[in-house]
Order: structure tokens, then sequence, then C-alpha cells
């Protein structure tokens, strides 16, 4: 048996140098991602997290829609209703392969009633644009359609827009706003900060196409806007409304507008006008559709201003209610021109010269009275200036005599040629005299109950009542507004009809008005009619005004429970008479 020889083992010796710099190394990496992630987490933390929200952090606006618009009585003319439009992210929108040649973005297409080339295009054009508006309230049937659609970068936006029920009944006074949902017309404009609300704030977390995925808050509560009442009365609006639009179509006439104010608080009832609109319609709103003419179209008022005359002749002392005006021969020259009755009436009072619309026995009245004492009463009423109904587009008039006016034009001027006024302005006047002589600012918005109503005295108590006891005889027979009586009451009032100018004189076309107070006794409305270039040989203010106001007041009375004053009469025919030549007009 072999001994086996113990081998001596050599022993390689640690390299301890490499080990501690590897163990080094490690740990300076270990250190240096502990102070990367600390300088991450503690020191850049706030600018990451803000970079990091940028991309998906959004604040997303909370929609606010208008107060309501309300008759006096509480009833809707004008409410805001939930609608959604259409936007498109179209850089999301081209990432999607063949996206616009596919069925979806055709069905897309139809839906919305566009040609799809045309849309391609205009897609294209616009390939960075993350937000772009294609269509603003839409129909709710076709955004439902298209949400099933799920096509990725297309999105709706819930918005409201402006639903008015009484559509073309009260555009006029209502007016309308625009896809903005700003009011552009009407007391929609007149008052559409009141009107407006205030959007609020939320924030919230998007996914890649936009879609909320976590709500992180409200940063502003949104305010809805405020309500508004009006002073008008849908009720006797829709008749005034109705009876002006017969009148204009039986009539051929060009358009027309009806002013009803109640005498003692200056509040309008109704305003109507036409042709009319329908505002729910952006396409009918046509800018010779638009126009409320009761507050922007200017005419010589005629006859109906002759009351104002005799007030005149009153208010200086040198007449009274028992003056007698001669009238023969029923024409008199003055300057370069003739003053002309119909006919020869010969010795009237100041009654009868109401009554049978002498042009004659006015001019005589005012030229009588100093020019101060004349015009005093023109402008006390309001005549030249607005009357602070509030309203955008309200004319003021035409009140500018010369200074060296000459008698013919004063004269005309006594009868109502030679300066222009807005029906609401006539309206304005005729209240005066109602009111027993107080002026109080028209209004469209309902007043308080308990609310005093401030006004100014103008004219005196008893001549504003004795003027208006003498315009009762215009609807008596014999009178030239008979067709303006109102069954059961006592009707004061007066026709007008004027020839519309031209350049160089005077035209063929007229403007037909008529004015009054129901009931005379104690008048609660002031009422003014009016309608322009009537066609046909019925072009009177007897005739073609003094009917529709007949059925207007009518309304209005027995809608508010007014006592009646009178007798119930027959059917009143028409006396009316008269003919204008030269731009002198009689009814």
């Amino acid at each position: 048996m072999k001994k086996v020889r113990n081998r001596k083992v050599k022993t390689v010796p640690l390299c301890t140098w490499r080990f501690y710099v590897m163990l080094g190394a490690l740990l300076c990496g270990f250190a240096a991602l502990i102070g990367r992630a600390a300088y991450l987490q503690v020191v850049t933390a706030e600018d990451l997290t803000k970079a990091g929200e940028s991309r998906s952090v959004r604040v997303k606006g909370i929609s606010s829609h208008r107060g309501l618009i309300m008759d006096r009585n509480g009833v809707e003319l004008a409410r805001s209703v939930p609608t959604e439009s259409v936007w498109l992210d179209i850089e999301t929108l081209l990432k999607q392969p063949d996206i616009l040649q596919s069925e979806e973005w055709q069905a897309f297409a139809a839906a919305l009633k566009r040609d799809k080339k045309e849309l391609n295009q205009w897609v294209k054009k616009r390939s960075e644009r993350r937000f772009v508006w294609l269509e603003r309230q839409v129909d709710p049937n076709v955004s439902l359609y298209i949400k099933r659609l799920d096509i990725h970068g297309v999105n709706f936006k819930t918005e409201y827009r402006r639903y008015y029920p009484s559509a073309e009944v009260t555009a006029h006074v209502v007016g309308f706003t625009g896809v903005d949902d700003k009011g552009l017309e009407g007391v929609e404009k007149a008052f559409d900060s009141f009107l407006t609300g205030k959007p609020g704030k939320e924030k919230v977390v998007v996914d890649l196409y936009r879609r909320v995925v976590e709500e992180r808050g409200v940063l502003a509560q949104a305010e809805q806007g405020n309500d508004l009442q009006l002073s008008i009365d849908s009720r006797i609006q829709a008749a005034a409304y109705k009876e002006l639009k017969s009148a204009v179509l039986s009539n051929g006439a060009k358009g027309g507008s009806v002013v009803v104010m109640d005498v003692h608080t200056g509040e309008v009832l109704a305003m109507a006008s036409q042709p009319s609109f329908n505002p729910n319609r952006s396409d009918s709103r046509l800018p010779e559709l638009t126009r409320n003419r009761s507050i922007t179209d200017m005419f010589e008022p005629g006859s109906t201003v002759k009351p104002l005359t005799v007030i005149g002749g009153l208010t200086s002392g040198k007449f009274d209610v028992n003056s007698k005006i001669d009238t023969s021969p029923g024409r008199m020259y003055l300057d370069y021109a003739y003053v002309k009755d119909h006919r020869n009436y010969g010795v009237l009072t100041l009654d009868g010269i109401i009554k049978k619309s002498s042009n004659m026995g006015v001019s005589k009245i005012a030229l009588e009275l100093t020019d101060e004492e004349f015009l005093s009463t023109l402008y006390a009423v309001g005549f030249g200036v607005e009357t602070g109904l509030g309203i955008q587009g309200e004319a003021d008039g035409r009140l500018a005599p010369r200074n060296n006016w000459s008698d013919f034009e004063k004269a005309t001027w006594s009868y109502g040629y030679g300066f222009m006024v807005t029906p609401i302005q006539l309206a304005q006047a005729y209240s005066i005299l109602g009111s027993g002589g107080i002026k109080r600012t028209p209004t469209l918005l309902k007043r308080s109950e308990v609310e005093e109503i401030e006004g100014e005295r103008v004219i005196q108590p008893e001549i504003a009542s004795s003027v208006v006891n003498m315009m009762e005889q215009v609807t008596q027979d014999g009178g030239t507004g008979t067709r303006a009586r109102v069954d059961g009451y006592r009707v004061a009032g007066k026709t007008g009809t004027s020839r519309k100018a031209v350049r160089g004189g005077y035209g063929d076309e007229y403007v037909t008005y008529f004015a009054g107070l129901v009931p005379a006794t104690d008048p609660k409305f002031a009422i003014v009619v009016m309608v322009d270039e009537p066609a046909g040989d019925s072009y009177y203010g007897g005739t073609v005004s003094a009917p529709v106001f007949s059925k207007v007041a009518d309304t209005a009375l027995h809608l508010m429970n007014v006592t009646p004053d009178g007798e119930v009469n027959r059917p009143a025919v028409a006396t009316a008479t008269g003919a204008v030549t030269g731009g002198v007009a009689h009814d």
C-alpha cells in the first residue's frame, strides 16, 4: 500500500480592493437613485405634477342659463332649453386610419346635412386643431344618432338656446338671442346683463379622447340668470297682434303697429308690429321684419295732434271750452299755400273742431298763440325726445321748428304736419291726457302694486278732462271715428290720416291712425293704432285703424274687468269721410 504524500495547497489571495470598489460603485448608484428619487419627489414634485396634470387635468365649464322672461301674469315668453353642440378634436380624429373614408364618417356628414368631400377638405385644413366648432345647437335626435356612431374626436358640449313659446306674437318686444346666448334685439338685448347667468368651473381628469374619467371638485359655482317679468299682458298682446295682422292683410298695407298703455302706471300692456317674424327660426330674422315699428318708425301724426293744439289754446287763457271759431269759408290762404277743410263747417265750438277734424279751426287757434304757447304742449307731452322705454333702436322723433317759420308752417303743425313722432310717443301723449295731465315714463317692466309711481304734471287736470270730453264727440254720430266704439263703454279718441312725404312734397301713400282712451269717464287704457300704406280706396283712420282700436280695447276692458260706463250700442256705420290734398289731412 502506497503512502500518499501531503501536498501543500496554494491559496489565492483575496483582491479586497476590487470588492470595495464594486461595493462603492453599487452604493453610489443606490445613492444616486435615492437622490434622484428624492429630487423628483421633493424638489421638483410640484413642477412635475403640473406637467402631468397639464396632459390630463382640465378645467371644465359648468353651464348656466339665462333667466326666464315672463308676462305680467307669469306666462313664459322666453326660456332657455338645453341643447348640444358638436365640436371636433381634429388631431385625434385624423390619427385613426382611413376615418374620413369610413361608413361612420359618411353617416356623420349626412346627419349634419354636409357634403362629405367639402367636410373632408374643411377638416384637413385644420389638421392640427384640438378644438373647433362644427355645428352649434343641433337637433336632439341628430345628436343622439351621432353619439351612437362613436367616432373618436367627435365631441359634444351642452349649451342653452332660447325658446319663445309665443313666437311671432311677442317677437318684437321680447327680441331674440344669438348662437352664443347673447341678446341681440328687444328685451333680450336691453336687459342682457340682468338675464345672463355666470358660468361655473370644475376640475376634471380626462383620458386620451378627452372623456371625463374623474371629477376633482367644483372651483366656482354656476350662477343662473335672473328672471324678468314684463308689463306685457300676453292675452291683450295676442288680441293686438291678431287684429293688427288682419287689418294689414285685408287692407293690403305695408305694415302697422299697436300700443296699449296703462294710463295710471305707464306700463305697456301690448306692443305689436306687422310684419312679424318667428324668433325661434334664425332664417326668419330679416332686418325688415325684426324692426319694432312701435318705437322705430316715425310719422307725421296728422289729426291725432289736434287735441293737443286745443290744449295749447286753453292753457294760454286765450280760449275757453265755450269759445267758437269761424272756419268759413272752409279755406284760407297763408303765405304761399291754402289751409283747407273738406267742406265749410262754419262756426264751430272747440269740441266741434275736434269732432269734425277741422284744419281751419286748429289753425286759427295756433295762429292766435305765441310760438312758445303753441309748442309748449308738444314738448310737454314728450314729442321730440325718447320716452325712456329703455329699448335699443327707439327713435326720438323730430320736433325742430325753424326760427323764422311761416304762418303756414305753424298752421300745418297744428294739425300734425311738419314734425314726426313714433307710436309709443303718441301713446304716451294720450296717456297723459287720460291721467288728468300727469306724465309718467312708459315701462316694459311690471310695476309693483305697492310701488309709488312718480309723475310730473304737465297739463292742468281741468283742461285735460275737458279735452277728453271733447274727444268723445269723435266717436259719436257725425264724428270721424264711429267705428272705434266699444259696446258698453264710452270712447274718447281721434282719427288721423296723413300723406307720406316724398322728395319735393307728398306722395300718394298714406299712414292711418287712431289714438284713444277707454273708458272715457275714467280712462284706463291709452291705445294707438297705426297702419302704414293701406291700399285701395279705404285709407282713412276712421275706416282702417278705428276698427282695430275697437276690438283691442274691447278685449282689454273685459280681461281687466273694467266697469262699463256707457250704453250698449249697435254696430256703428262708418261716417268718416276725408281726402288729403297737398299734404292736408281730413278725418
